[in-house]
């Protein structure tokens, strides 16, 4: 068996004095290879460059080119307009803020994602003895991989202001925005402020009507005297920047916020609450999930990511959801808060950030308990109080699909399961932890749900429900409703198993 050098390379780039580690495959072509330099510096992949040695000597791209050293690197020359990332005559956060913004956002961790996993996959190649069939599996991993980076790397790109073509998604450069306005008919605006609201049945320009109509509807528009342009640009920006998970998209943003939506109507807060707490409810819903990579925090944590490593391990994903939304507030044509003075603008993000940050189900019994403690002497013109509620009516509305009805909600369980699938999945091949309620081979619908609704869901609609009594029929009812179909399913499950099972051991005893 060879060493491991001769399963990959490793080549050291100079770019504007900055020193960059790229590992590849002799399996990959010269184009291969420069896609993945042009990812690693941070170029376009269609700019043309040169390599060149200490000595200034062209060095041809390809799988055979020597191995260099830390100290020894190739200097990145692009030839067709491309510039090197950080290298400018003025200030370039001023000049190049596309890529200042999607290093802090993405590009580090891409790289060294891309980095860390084309090693490991090389090396299982030489681990199994460089078989041809795990060749070919590497080579498809490796495309998958690569892929996979293009995919999120250009979703970065649709958070950055600037005046390229790819970021038009976050300043849209037209008068009106690119979704039409729909009519919507009576019977959808009576039904848009009930649970029982189908959110299956609405394409993506329809539901971003339907969140248009209720900032309308609520008084939002008018009291705040917000731009129905820019709300317009702002919800179409907010659909841009959802990924397409099985989940954790756009579909589960506009339940969160419908829900919400709901629970404003049921509960009458428009009477308890003012306007503005009213604007931070709504607008944390919208937001709530931006840029969610479909992977959880305990997978950013274990994995070691850069968003794990920026925030310390403290709620990783849910203080990048709040920085993505203030990115795209940031610009003046999605800026719904244009018209707040300073303080009111204060008040509002930060009564966003926290309801967003309370949407971390790491913290969910430490605010339950909280609000617990407060219901006896519940006061709503205490600013502690309505604050821990606005805590709990985003955590509810969050994970309140068994709350709609069964034919609505069920969708919900396998896209979540997919999710949780497609990350168990990476943990097993990474070989990180993986939990039991996100393993295929351990979990089932019924297992997943009973608990989850027995001692999460009920409880916190319950408790809820001794300051908002009307909530029972509408909310609570459900929600033991669908306790109990996955309690049966689970019995049936269970006495097919069994079945199964001796029919194995009578089929078994017959062969002896």
């Amino acid at each position: 068996m060879g060493s491991a050098s001769s399963a990959y390379r490793i080549i050291y780039l100079d770019v504007d004095g900055r020193i960059q580690k790229v590992v590849f495959s002799h399996c990959c072509s010269p184009c291969d290879i420069k896609e993945l330099f042009c990812t690693a510096v941070g170029l376009p992949r269609s700019t043309t460059f040169s390599l060149l040695d200490a000595s200034g000597a062209m060095v041809s791209i390809d799988p055979t080119m020597p191995s260099n050293s830390e100290r020894s690197p190739y200097k990145v020359v692009p030839l067709s307009g491309g510039q090197l990332p950080g290298k400018s005559e003025k200030n370039s956060v001023f000049l190049n803020p596309s890529f200042s913004l999607s290093r802090a956002f993405k590009i580090n961790e891409l790289k060294a994602e891309v980095t860390n996993r084309l090693a490991m996959l090389e090396k299982r190649v030489e681990l199994e003895g460089i078989k041809v069939v795990e060749i070919e599996k590497c080579r498809s991993d490796i495309k998958k991989l690569r892929e996979e980076m293009t995919s999120r790397n250009s979703r970065v790109h649709s958070l950055i202001c600037s005046s390229c073509l790819d970021d038009k998604k976050l300043t849209p450069h037209r008068d009106v925005p690119s979704y039409p306005k729909y009519h919507l008919s009576k019977e959808t605006i009576d039904t848009l402020r009930q649970p029982i609201f189908d959110v299956w049945q609405w394409e993506p320009n329809e539901m971003l009507s339907c969140l248009e109509h209720m900032y309308h509807d609520l008084g939002l528009v008018r009291d705040f005297n917000i731009n129905p342009i820019t709300l317009k640009r702002w919800l179409l920006c907010i659909h841009d920047n959802y990924r397409n998970n099985p989940f954790h998209n756009f579909r589960h943003c506009f339940c969160v916020a419908q829900m919400m939506y709901s629970m404003i109507y049921l509960c009458n807060l428009q009477e308890k609450f003012t306007q503005i707490d009213i604007l931070i409810l709504m607008t944390a819903a919208v937001c709530h999930d931006l840029d969610h990579p479909g992977y959880n925090n305990t997978y950013q944590i274990n994995a070691r990511t850069e968003l794990a490593v920026r925030y310390n391990d403290i709620s990783p994903l849910e203080n990048h959801h709040c920085a993505v939304a203030f990115q795209i507030f940031s610009q003046p044509d999605c800026n719904i808060f244009s018209n707040f003075d300073a303080e009111a603008f204060k008040q509002i993000r930060q009564g966003t950030i926290t309801l967003i940050l309370a949407t971390d189900m790491a913290r969910h019994g430490e605010i339950l308990d909280s609000f617990k403690q407060k219901l006896e002497t519940f006061d709503f013109t205490n600013e502690e109080h309505v604050t821990c509620l606005k805590m709990v009516l985003i955590k509810c509305c969050d994970i309140s699909n068994e709350v709609r009805p069964m034919e609505v909600a069920e969708p919900w369980v396998d896209c979540l399961l997919e999710e949780y699938f497609m990350q168990s999945d990476r943990e097993k091949a990474e070989g990180l932890p993986v939990a039991p309620f996100m393993d295929r081979d351990k979990v089932t619908k019924p297992t997943a749900q009973i608990g989850f609704i027995k001692f999460v869901l009920i409880p916190m609609f319950e408790t809820v429900m001794k300051l908002f009594p009307q909530i029972e029929e509408a909310m609570l009812q459900p929600l033991r409703e669908s306790r109990d179909r996955y309690e049966e399913l689970k019995q049936i499950d269970e006495a097919m198993n069994e079945k199964k099972k001796s029919e194995n051991l009578s089929m078994g005893g017959q062969k002896k």
